[in-house]
């Protein structure tokens, strides 16, 4: 299934990949450059906390688990969009998790963060491990919001005031779409 390479709507290829412990610097530097252009994030610049020893670690053991899976999305040589997913450990919870999902502002648009999420799902239906993939979403995120409904997910509740950008709190959704099965 992957790498994966695919036409956009404007004509530019985009790659993509799994992530493994040889892109952690180059991951680190994508996450700085996205923290600088959008406050959707739940980290800004120099908030993400994580070592460049930790994110080459953290990459290598999603590597060896059935329910997680980190994908990077490059166009030419640079990395514009990634896609993360971690389930659950113990084995009541293994089958669900949580996604985030990121693209340059250059690269907005283009249907790069709509086909991450196509190829996550594909890889969960075809893994048989994951059901459900949940994210959340300020409520203000009126484009995130519309894309992720046009995947399939459904709005499941609002949790207030848990976002806080400054002294300024926002409300997120919680989304969710069963990929399997049915949710009883």
């Amino acid at each position: 299934m992957f790498p994966f390479t695919q036409n956009l709507k404007d004509g530019t290829t985009v790659t993509i990949r799994k992530a493994t412990g040889a892109d952690a610097e180059l991951v680190l530097e994508y996450v700085e450059a996205i923290s600088l252009e959008s406050n959707f994030l739940t980290f800004g610049p120099g908030e993400f906390g994580i070592t460049l020893e930790e994110e080459r670690a953290y990459f290598d053991s999603l590597l060896k688990m059935g329910n997680a899976l980190f994908l990077l999305a490059f166009v030419e040589s640079q990395l514009v969009a990634s896609i993360n997913f971690s389930g659950g450990v113990r084995p009541r919870i293994r089958h669900v998790g949580e996604m985030g999902v990121s693209v340059r502002e250059s690269h907005c648009g283009k249907g790069i963060a709509g086909l991450l999420i196509d190829l996550l799902v594909e890889w969960a239906k075809q893994g048989g491990v994951v059901r459900k993939i949940n994210l959340k979403v300020r409520t203000d995120n009126h484009r995130a919001i519309e894309l992720y409904q046009r995947k399939g997910f459904e709005i499941e509740g609002t949790v207030k005031a848990d976002f806080a950008l400054g002294e300024t709190y926002y409300d997120q959704h919680c989304m969710g779409l069963v990929v399997v099965g049915s949710s009883n």
